[in-house]
C-alpha cells in the first residue's frame, strides 16, 4: 500500500515577506533618487541618439563626399595632389585632420600611408599606416605589408620581414598571402636565414600553387636546395 504524498509546506515564507517589505521600503525612501538616475539614463540615451543622427551621420556623409576627389587622384597615381588637395577639394591630410574619426577619415590614413610610400617618404608612410586599423580582409594585410615595404626601404630588414610574415598570415587568402610570403622569403635570403626563406617558399608551393607567385616558386626553392 503506497503512502500518500503530502505537499511540502512553503519554507521561509516569513523571510520572503520580510525581504519584499524591505525592498518596498527602500524604493519608497529612495524614490526620488531612483527616478533621477533613471531620468539621467534616459537623457544620456537621447543625447547619444541625437548626436549620432544630427552630428555623426552628417559628418560621415560629408567626409565620404570630400574624400572622393582625393581617391580619384590616388587612382591616377597623382599622390602629391591626393595627399594635399588640388585647391578645390581637400587631400587625405585635410580629411584626416577634419574628419579623422569618420569611416572616410580612417580610410584616408591608409591612402595617405600608401601615397607617402610611393613618394619615398617612408617615415611618414609608417606613421599613417601604423595608425590605420581595419577589419577588412584584404586591406588589413596590404596595410601591414606596405608598412613592411617602408621599413625595408629604410634599411630595417628585420622589422620588415616580421611585418611581411604577419601580413602573409593575417586572413590567409590567395591574393595577398603568397605576395608577402615571397617578399618575406626574399628578405630572409638577403639576411642569410635561408632555412626560413625556404619555409616561406614552401608555404606558397603547398597552399598557393595556383597563384602568380606559386607558378614560379619552384625556381626559388631549387636555388636554395641546390646550394
Amino acid at each position: 500500500m503506497t503512502k500518500e504524498k503530502t505537499p511540502k509546506p512553503i519554507e521561509n515564507l516569513e523571510e520572503v515577506e520580510n525581504a519584499l517589505t524591505t525592498a518596498e521600503r527602500f524604493f519608497e525612501a529612495n524614490s526620488k533618487m531612483i527616478t533621477m538616475i533613471f531620468g539621467v539614463i534616459v537623457v544620456i540615451a537621447l543625447l547619444f541618439l541625437a548626436t549620432h543622427r544630427f552630428y555623426s551621420l552628417p559628418r560621415e556623409a560629408k567626409a565620404k563626399e570630400q574624400i572622393f576627389a582625393a581617391e580619384q587622384y590616388f587612382e591616377k597615381d597623382s599622390f602629391n595632389i591626393a595627399l594635399n588637395g588640388d585647391g578645390n577639394f581637400p587631400g587625405f591630410v585635410d580629411i584626416i585632420n577634419d574628419y579623422g574619426r569618420t569611416t572616410a577619415g580612417k580610410l584616408a590614413r591608409y591612402y595617405a600611408g600608401i601615397s607617402n610610400l610611393h613618394l619615398g617618404k617612408y617615415k611618414e608612410a609608417i606613421s599613417y599606416l601604423e595608425d590605420f586599423k581595419t577589419d577588412d580582409l584584404l586591406l588589413g594585410p596590404v596595410s601591414i605589408g606596405a608598412t613592411g615595404d617602408a621599413y625595408s626601404e629604410l634599411g630595417n630588414k628585420e622589422k620588415a620581414v616580421k611585418l611581411y610574415m604577419k601580413a602573409a598570415e593575417l586572413n590567409p587568402n590567395a591574393f595577398t598571402s603568397p605576395v608577402y610570403y615571397l617578399k618575406a622569403g626574399n628578405l630572409y635570403e638577403s639576411l642569410g636565414t635561408k632555412d626560413k626563406a625556404l619555409e616561406a617558399y614552401k608555404v606558397i608551393k603547398e597552399k598557393y600553387a595556383d597563384s602568380e607567385q606559386g607558378r614560379t616558386i619552384d625556381k626559388y626553392i631549387a636555388r636554395l636546395t641546390a646550394n
